[in-house]
Order: C-alpha cells, then sequence, then structure tokens
C-alpha cells in the first residue's frame, strides 16, 4: 500500500515561498519532496502579490510526482485600485485574498490580475479591485485568506452582517461553487475568534469552509531562521523583532494528520482542501518557443519592421564609416542573409524587444555594454569588427540558444 493511500486527504492551499520575498524560507526545489514525503498527492503555492515562482513551481512539483496548484495571495483595494488615497481608520489600504488557477484560462486571468496590480494599482502592495475580479474571476477558485482577508477583518471589526455581505460579495463574483471561507488555527486568539464567525457564516450562506495551514517555513525546527527573514525585511534586530514577530512556530508545512487533529471540530474543512486541488489543472506548454510580443506601426508587420530598422541602423555605420571595411554590397547582402535567417526562426520580435530596451536605455542615459556572443556579433546587432572576425547568427544556433539579454546593460 502507498504511503498516499494510507494518509488522509489533504492538500495545502496556502503557502508561501522564497518567491514572497523576506516573508517566507520555503524553497521550491524542496517543497515537492517534502509534500511527497508527507503523503500529500498536490500542494499551492500562493506567494504575495506575484506569480515569480510559478513556472519552477510547476516543474519542480510534476517531477516530485506531485499535482502543482499555482495561486496567489493578491491584495485587494477597498475601492478603486488606481485610488492611492489612505482608507480612513484603517493601517493599510487593501485586504488578502487567495487565489487559485482552476485551469489554464484561470491561470491567464491571474496572469491578468497580477500585471494590473504592479503597472496600475500599486500603493504600498500591487493591488487589484474587485472590479477587476469580476472582470478576470473565469477559471479561478477564491479563498477568504488569514487574518488579513476582508471578511476576517470586519469579524475582528464585530462587523458580522458586513463581513457576511463581502463572503457574499465574493461569491457572486466567483460563483457559487468557487469561493470558500478559510479558517486557520495557529494558537492565536484572533484565529478562534474568526473560525467562530467564519463558522455562522457558513451556516447563513452555505459557503463551504476549508482548513488552511499559512505556511511559511518548512519545519517547525525552522522558526529562528525564518524569524531572521523576517528581521532582515524590517530592518530590524531580532530583540527588537520580539515584541512585532506575526508569527510563531505553527507557521510550517504541516501533515494531514496534524491538520486533521487540528480541525477535528469542523467536519468536511480538510477533506475539501483535496476535492479543490482536483479541479486545478493547470499545465505549461513546454514545447513551444514564447517569446515576448512586440507592437508595430499599424501599417507595418514584426519582420519588415526589423528590416527597416537593421537597414537604417547599417546605413547610419555606412554613412560613419564605422564599418566600411568592405564594399557596401557586402554588408547589404549580409544584413539580408541575417535577416532571413532570423524570419525563418521566428524570432524578429525577440530582436526588436533587445532593441526596445536598448533603445530607451541609451535615451535616459543608462550605459550599454558592447555587446556579447553571436546575435551581437551579427550585423543586425553590431558592434565594430570586421566581417571576417565576427560570429555571425546561424540556423543551428538558433534553434538551440537559450535566450538571455545579449546586450549588457
Amino acid at each position: 500500500m502507498s504511503r498516499r493511500s494510507e494518509v488522509p486527504p489533504f492538500v495545502h492551499l496556502h503557502l508561501h515561498t522564497h518567491y514572497s520575498l523576506l516573508d517566507s524560507a520555503i524553497r521550491i526545489p524542496d517543497l515537492g519532496a517534502q509534500v511527497s514525503r508527507l503523503g500529500m498527492s498536490a500542494v499551492a503555492v500562493t506567494d504575495h502579490g506575484n506569480l515569480f515562482g510559478a513556472f519552477q513551481f510547476h516543474k519542480a512539483a510534476i517531477e516530485a510526482g506531485v499535482r502543482p496548484v499555482i495561486g496567489c495571495e493578491v491584495y485587494v483595494a477597498s475601492g478603486d485600485h488606481r485610488d492611492r488615497s489612505p482608507v480612513p481608520g484603517r493601517r493599510r489600504p487593501y485586504d488578502h485574498l487567495v487565489l487559485l488557477a482552476e485551469n489554464n484560462q484561470g491561470y491567464s486571468n491571474l496572469v491578468n490580475l497580477v500585471s494590473a496590480g504592479y503597472l496600475e494599482g500599486f500603493y504600498h502592495k500591487p493591488r487589484v479591485s474587485k472590479e477587476l475580479l469580476a472582470a478576470h474571476s473565469d477559471g479561478l477558485i477564491a479563498l477568504s485568506a488569514c487574518l488579513s482577508g476582508e471578511v476576517s477583518r470586519l469579524l475582528l471589526s464585530r462587523e458580522l452582517q458586513k463581513a457576511s455581505e463581502v463572503a457574499e460579495t465574493y461569491r457572486e463574483i466567483f460563483g457559487q461553487d468557487d469561493f470558500f471561507l478559510e479558517i486557520q488555527d495557529h494558537g492565536m486568539a484572533d484565529e478562534e475568534f474568526v473560525r467562530e464567525g467564519m463558522v455562522e457564516i457558513s451556516e447563513n450562506t452555505g459557503i463551504p469552509l476549508v482548513a488552511t495551514n499559512d505556511c511559511h517555513f518548512h519545519e517547525r525546527e525552522d522558526t529562528f531562521a525564518h524569524k531572521v527573514l523576517i528581521g532582515i525585511g524590517l530592518n530590524r534586530d531580532l530583540e527588537d523583532l520580539q515584541r512585532s514577530y506575526a508569527y510563531n512556530a505553527e507557521f510550517y508545512v504541516k501533515s494531514p494528520a496534524e491538520m486533521y487533529e487540528l480541525f477535528a471540530d469542523y467536519p468536511g474543512a480538510c477533506e475539501r482542501t483535496a476535492e479543490i486541488a482536483s479541479r486545478c489543472h493547470v499545465r505549461f506548454d513546454t514545447d513551444s518557443l514564447h517569446l515576448p510580443k512586440f507592437k508595430v506601426p499599424d501599417d507595418s508587420n514584426l519582420e519588415a519592421f526589423l528590416a527597416e530598422k537593421a537597414a537604417d541602423g547599417l546605413r547610419e555605420r555606412l554613412e560613419k564609416g564605422t564599418v566600411r571595411q568592405h564594399p557596401d554590397e557586402d554588408y547589404t547582402r549580409r544584413l539580408e542573409t541575417e535577416l532571413d535567417t532570423i524570419r525563418k526562426m521566428g524570432f524578429p520580435g525577440y530582436f526588436l524587444v533587445v532593441w526596445d530596451f536598448i533603445r530607451f536605455a541609451r535615451e535616459e542615459g543608462i550605459p550599454v555594454g558592447p555587446g556579447r556572443g553571436s546575435a551581437a556579433g551579427s550585423l543586425v546587432s553590431p558592434p565594430s569588427h570586421s566581417l571576417q572576425k565576427r560570429h555571425f547568427i546561424a540556423s543551428t544556433w538558433i534553434g538551440s540558444a537559450q535566450y538571455g539579454h545579449f546586450l549588457e546593460v
């Protein structure tokens, strides 16, 4: 009998990795092996406000034989996420909400939400609004989050009716079966009070409860290391941090047996985690090449725009005499050969993206290096050297390259 068949069904759906920067000590390369050893078939990663580790986590989990559940603990603004006004009576202008991608559509929506948080809603944290959530709710499952969630905050303020209304609003946003009330137990008095309120809301609205542990480190013994990490993030020494450390030794990756013992008085709350995880099937396409998209003028296309910019650059260098070591037609033929290779391999957009950020750097007075490697050694992206001595673009090189910034900034 396998280890998993002996373990009651439970999946951690609220977990932070080292990509919750200076907040969590959980290492993605070690996570899959740990949850597999504990007998769990899946695990979620819900880093604070970002998806930085999504691909690495997905790959590592599958290699460990564990289902990856990709999520994010987002920051929800009290109103318009673009409004940077302080919220009267509130220490923080946002609440937490856990989002899990049920499918690739959900992952796409999660990417859109996280991007909007940084590009439009950044105020203390990358925030989204309920309006944005409603516009990008397809394929997402939401959990009410920890004590910093909106429902929990209202319960702690003794506003049960308003907390219930907010829970109903989230259910309307995400759907009848896609919003859950989180209950947690790290031994904190506020959590006990919130659990009682969550039970009452659940009984009145029918919104199901789900048990989570706000995982921030691997083992109980990692508490001190986590405290040091928090101290670095807050720029406080350990003695000073002792008075404001918001965690305790319970924020580790607990076993299913430990979770069932903690939530024995909440039937179904642990089992429900496995049911939610079983619904989540995000898969990344690793067989295709994914390059950033470059927006060209409406009257052009990627290939034509690249050819135009490359021709302009060659003309400028020939006029300055910086590359005039051969007849002009040699350079023109070389450029046409390189552009043809780039077109055949599908890389015009990539070269335009690199051209764009190098152009921006130069315009802003940011020093740009001379470049290195075969791409930088081409006429399309040239340093000053002769045709005989340079490395030029070749189809075999393009097909096997590991792409990065060939021009050093």
